[in-house]
């Protein structure tokens, strides 16, 4: 999962940790991202394990890929965004707390939180360290990082999600078992920016008793109120009011039609009358996706032989009773897919597991097999009682489960993006990402999702939508290079210069000039001079020092073109 991870300047972290700003290429785009490396030697982004290049990402070792990745992210967010200070950010591989089914990627926040600034369009309001320096147009707390941030140290090793392991490649091609750094450093970096609020959600305090910028367009649909007008026990109640807590800015709200897709999923009970209603659903990864209308049938409980018998683990021996139906099994010992395999084998045309922990939402279902042909969702422990109590009274149930076509996916029904308030509370999860609904999956969902792209703006994502309604403007110039060669150093004819592939504000990248140059070039003088035109150019410029210039020099020359 990922967390918020708030983290107050003013709280006078003590970080003893020796501060070596990386150099990273001057982007010449609406934002600069300079990444501080807080990791001791031989450790974290200093780690000199030996590593394999993956994914274009050329590092020689876990370290130096590790700090590659994360400057891609940084990079992404840079040619994003406009302002014309630079966002520091101090970041470290650390231990965050895991188990072996379950884990902390990353943590992330704003390391001072100000208000009442100059230009600030609310008064008594606390802001982001790098948004209220963007507002301003200076730096408001010079020498200090303006977001802090904290990756998995333990990620792989014994204990702590050991089947998986980060992935370095920048190609957006994780395998299954691994999770791609670079999507969860874009994460971590939208908590910092600005992608949170700073309430104690479990009392609904306000931090030093103001509002937050985030608060002022969190609204819940109960009461109609905004975040920063509720009294605590308001917020503290608008917290757990599941899948009723919206965001209501306008460029979120314009942007959703454009990114989210139509059908909102459900569970209806259509009889008996006493406990008829939609239900929320956790939907599965696996087998076929629910559909509009939907399936109708009666519930039947899932019967098998072993210790567990409604748990769905052995196949089931009340198969004549499931055939046709809608099988209800509880969680249990085996995976998901088991379930559902078992009772698919004996005839249901659907399944719901029912939660074996409180709370709600309820989560999706994991897992991956062959054969699944019928679809599957997860309800809370609650409504799986509800459902349980009637068929053990000997009442017959019938339910449809489809999806709502007039509805988005992650949208309440006027089409404003839900945010998560999952109940109970979760801390440094809750209202600080979009509900898990959402679909496609964002990228500020509370966890990681494998089908997630690098990009942070529509209409593949709305993380900028967002960040734009609380203040930030986006980089004006428009992309001119949307599939770039997105190599972390200059490669030219097969050859690593090792000079940074500096990535340009208009989302073209160095190595797609060099490109451009050899599609264009008459011959190889042609090509060989028109580099270095180039290379002057930035080293001029300041973007690349003197030794950087000979490398792309030397390569352009050696080049096999024509």
């Amino acid at each position: 999962m990922f967390s918020k991870g708030l983290l107050l300047g003013f709280f006078a972290l003590a970080i003893p940790l020796l501060l070596v700003v990386l150099w990273v290429p001057e982007v010449q785009a609406g934002a600069t991202v300079v990444v501080i490396n807080g990791d001791r030697a031989n450790e974290g982004f200093n780690d000199r394990t030996p590593a394999p290049a993956t994914g274009g990402n050329t590092g020689l070792t876990v370290g130096e890929q590790r700090l590659i990745a994360f400057q891609h992210a940084a990079n992404i967010w840079g040619a994003t965004l406009d302002t014309n200070v630079t966002v520091k950010v101090q970041a470290t591989f650390d231990p965050l707390p895991c188990s072996a089914s379950s884990g902390v990627l990353g943590a992330a926040g704003t390391f001072f939180v100000i208000r009442d600034f100059s230009a600030s369009a609310f008064p008594a309001t606390w802001y982001h360290s790098a948004l209220a320096d963007k507002i301003v147009g200076s730096d408001l707390v010079p020498g200090a990082p303006d977001i802090v941030a904290f990756f998995n140290a333990s990620l792989g090793s014994p204990g702590c999600l050991e089947s998986s392991g980060w992935y370095y490649g920048l190609d957006n091609l994780a395998p299954s078992n691994r999770i791609d750094l670079i999507a969860v450093a874009l994460h971590e970096l939208g908590h910092g920016l600005g992608f949170a609020n700073f309430v104690d959600e479990s009392s609904g305090r306000n931090l030093a008793g103001f509002t937050d910028i985030y608060s002022r367009f969190t609204q819940d649909l109960s009461s109609g109120k905004t975040w920063d007008v509720m009294s605590d026990a308001e917020r503290m109640a608008s917290a757990i009011n599941v899948r009723k807590v919206v965001w209501n800015g306008t460029q979120v709200t314009t942007a959703l039609p454009t990114v989210l897709s139509p059908g909102t999923p459900f569970l209806q009970v259509n009889a008996p009358a006493s406990i008829t209603g939609r239900y929320p659903v956790g939907t599965a990864v696996f087998g076929p996706p629910l559909s509009s209308p939907g399936i109708t049938a009666d519930l039947a409980l899932a019967l098998d032989g072993g210790p567990v018998m409604t748990d769905g683990c052995s196949p089931l021996s009340n198969a004549a009773a499931v055939a046709g139906k809608i099988a209800l099994i509880d969680r249990g010992t085996c995976t998901f897919t088991q379930k559902v395999l078992n009772a698919q084998s004996a005839g249901a045309v659907a399944v719901i597991v029912v939660d074996n922990v409180p709370g709600s939402p309820p989560p999706g279902l994991g897992g991956a097999a062959a054969g699944i042909t019928i679809p599957a969702v997860r309800v809370s422990l609650a409504d799986g009682a509800l459902l349980k109590n009637q068929l053990s009274g000997g009442t017959p149930v019938n339910v449809t489960l489809g999806v709502d076509l007039t509805q988005f996916a992650g949208a309440d029904p006027t089409a404003h993006a839900l945010l998560f308030t999952p109940n109970p509370v979760q801390p440094g999860s809750s209202l600080s990402h979009w509900d898990p609904i959402a679909s496609p999956n964002q990228l500020m969902e509370p966890a990681i999702n494998s089908d997630l792209t690098h990009s942070v703006k529509a209409p593949q994502d709305l993380t900028l939508a967002l960040l734009r309604d609380v203040g930030w403007t986006a980089n004006p110039t428009p992309d001119l290079c949307p599939i770039s060669i997105a190599t972390p150093s200059v490669i030219i004819d097969g050859y690593d210069t090792r000079v940074p592939n500096i990535l340009f504000s208009t989302g073209c990248t160095l190595s797609d000039f060099v490109q451009l140059i050899a599609a264009n070039s008459r011959n190889h003088g042609d090509f060989e001079s028109s580099v270095a035109g180039l290379v002057n150019t930035l080293r001029q410029a300041g973007l690349i020092s003197e030794d950087q210039s000979g490398e792309l020099k030397s390569a352009a020359a050696r080049a096999n073109l024509p």
